[in-house]
């Protein structure tokens, strides 16, 4: 018989000590039994186990399969609702969020700079973006009258007509130079910096080719290249694109000119603060040009106006009725330049000041102009005086200066009746007279820049007497007279050509009245043109006619030259007016440039130690 496990049930005879061991065994036996039956019950006790299911591993964690593929599943759906979405989002009509248009201002200003680059003399470079010019007059310099022939090829043509005068030319240097000191940030937010820099520079290349810049004692200086009315042919007489041009071309040296040198200096050192950072070899040698030709202005021996030394009939077109005013306004860039003191003490001298007007009075006080600078060389002297005062001897007549500034500004309010309006409210700066614009955005220019001057200055009004206005008045009334330029007048007509929806179409322009169309037009054949009544054939964009007269009328055919010509220093005053009002940044003035190479004031000294007894 068997038990369980397999084992007899009979127990054989044994002696003891098998008995004893066989004892102990059963001890064993009977412990292992027991264990095993603990392990069976506790088996059959334990609840029922589920079956495993599957999982996938990750390595840093498991997830059945199970919810991983419903995990999958949703974000699946999700990716396709998010991605039609997107679809329905980009293919359905809706609003963008794009980029604000630039102000009327801005767009005008772009356009303003590109009547520079139509004004070109010279070998014109390939990325000149007038498709219509072409290089023109190679020979100027080779006809010289009162000094040794020399290249005085490049620069800009004055107008219409194909002639370069000195005066006004280095003038249009000093205001775009002047713009681009005071508002390089917004220049270069309208992505405009480069193209004023290369436009300065074009003007002042041909500026020093006029007189031997690194001379300390010059003789002469070319003022003119071209003549108006003292030959049977000349740019007057004959109407003929610059790259036809057949005619002798005279180039006028004089030997006196503190006017003309006075503005050359300035036009010079202004432009030397302008490539100072960037160009700084090309900053000095404008800088030593400017010195030297500031100290022929200044000569004693030469205080002739330069226009007495033209023939008769060249005197007339740019004719400087003074020169004082341009010792200050040349001595006051020279100071800004050079940090010199020397230049501070000449234009702060009362007795300078008195000889140029500063006192007030006459019919032109007030009045910014290639003629007049008294009126911008005041505006300048004040930005030191409010921004950083020197001091002790200078600030008397700084703060004179400053007065008449106030004074200036007054009379462009319409609260004062210094000057004449139109009934279409613009300021007859000029009295009536011819080419009004060129005056208007001058002031314009001031008025906007001196708000900003005020501006940095932390000073929100100015006085005229008794009454207190606004900074922004200045402001306002700059932004009137552009406005009216620009459209806002009785003739609903834009000044700038290429600006706006109408516009003068036959500007007297000799290269854009004349087809580019491979048929060279003589003197007199092209006379055809000048009087032929259609729009010009080529758009001469950003250039600003002369305006309308005390009638707000205008004459849009080409041979009403007072109303219908362009000049390089009307539009240099647009162009800074323009920018000064621009809206590309909002920002103002850069205070800290224009007194780059001004020593910081010295420090007041301490106080004095206490008193001991």
């Amino acid at each position: 018989m068997y038990n369980s496990w397999g084992g007899p049930l009979e127990v054989a005879a044994m002696d003891s000590g098998a008995e004893d061991d066989r004892s102990r065994n059963l001890d064993f036996d009977r412990a292992s039994v027991r264990s095993l039956e603990e392990t069976q019950q506790s088996w059959l006790l334990e609840p029922a186990r589920n079956k495993s299911k599957p999982q996938i591993d990750f390595g840093c964690m498991t997830c059945s399969r199970k919810f991983f593929f419903i995990f999958v599943c949703v974000l699946f759906a999700a990716c396709v609702v998010v991605g039609f979405a997107i679809l329905i989002w980009k293919v359905a009509p809706h609003k963008h969020s794009s980029p604000l248009p630039p102000d009327t201002y801005t767009v005008a200003f772009h356009k303003s700079l590109l009547f520079f680059d139509a004004q070109k003399s010279g070998r014109l470079p390939p990325s000149n973006n007038i498709s219509w010019r072409g290089t023109s007059a190679m020979r100027d310099g080779s006809y010289a009258i009162g000094a040794s022939p020399t290249d005085l090829t490049g620069g800009f043509y004055d107008a219409g007509d194909n002639i370069k005068f000195g005066f006004p030319g280095a003038y249009a240097m000093t205001l775009l130079s002047w713009s681009a000191i005071e508002y390089a940030e917004k220049y270069k937010a309208a992505g405009e910096f480069d193209h004023v820099k290369e436009i300065i520079k074009w003007g002042t290349d041909y500026i020093m080719k006029t007189f031997n810049i690194s001379s300390t004692n010059i003789q002469t200086v070319f003022a003119q290249v071209g003549a108006g009315n003292d030959s049977v042919s000349n740019d007057h007489s004959c109407w003929e694109r610059p790259e036809d041009m057949d005619y002798a071309r005279p180039a006028y040296a004089v030997s006196s000119g503190p006017d003309l040198g006075g503005e050359m200096a300035a036009a010079l050192a202004a432009a030397s603060i302008v490539f100072k950072a960037d160009s700084p070899t090309y900053s000095s040698k404008l800088l030593m040009a400017a010195r030297n030709i500031y100290t022929f202005a200044r000569d004693g021996g030469k205080r002739s106006r330069f226009v007495t030394q033209l023939p008769p009939g060249e005197q007339v077109f740019y004719n400087s009725t003074g020169y004082w005013d341009e010792y200050v306004w040349g001595g006051a860039w020279l100071y800004y330049a050079t940090g010199n003191s020397t230049y501070l003490s000449l234009v702060t001298n009362p007795i300078l000041a008195a000889h140029a007007g500063a006192k007030g009075g006459g019919p032109w006080f007030g009045v910014f102009s290639w003629d007049n600078k008294l009126a911008g060389a005041q505006v300048l002297l004040t930005r030191l005086h409010i921004l950083q005062s020197p001091g002790y001897p200078y600030e008397a007549q700084l703060l004179q200066y400053w007065n008449e500034t106030n004074t200036v500004m007054c009379s462009y309010l319409p609260n004062f009746k210094r000057f004449n309006r139109t009934r279409g409210g613009l300021l007859e700066l000029n009295h009536g007279g011819g080419q009004p614009l060129q005056y208007v955005v001058n002031a314009a220019f001031l008025s906007a820049l001196y708000a900003d001057y005020l501006g940095a200055a932390d000073v929100p009004s100015w006085n005229c007497g008794p009454y207190a206005f606004a900074v922004e008045s200045l402001r306002n009334f700059s932004r009137n007279q552009i406005d009216y330029i620009l459209g806002k007048n009785p003739l609903n007509m834009s000044y700038v050509v290429g600006y706006g929806n109408k516009y003068p179409k036959q500007v007297h322009h000799r290269a854009a009245s004349i087809p580019k169309n491979g048929v060279r037009y003589g003197c007199q054949q092209g006379r055809e043109w000048l009087y032929k009544n259609a729009p010009n054939p080529h758009v001469i964009e950003g250039a600003m006619v002369g305006g309308p007269n005390s009638q707000d009328q205008y004459k849009d055919h080409r041979d009403s030259y007072g109303q219908a010509e362009p000049t390089v220093a009307g539009n240099a005053g647009l162009t800074a007016a323009l920018i000064a009002l621009s809206t590309v940044t909002s920002g103002g003035i850069d205070p800290n440039t224009m007194f780059g190479a001004i020593p910081m004031a010295a420090p007041p000294p301490p106080p004095p130690a206490p008193y001991l007894p």
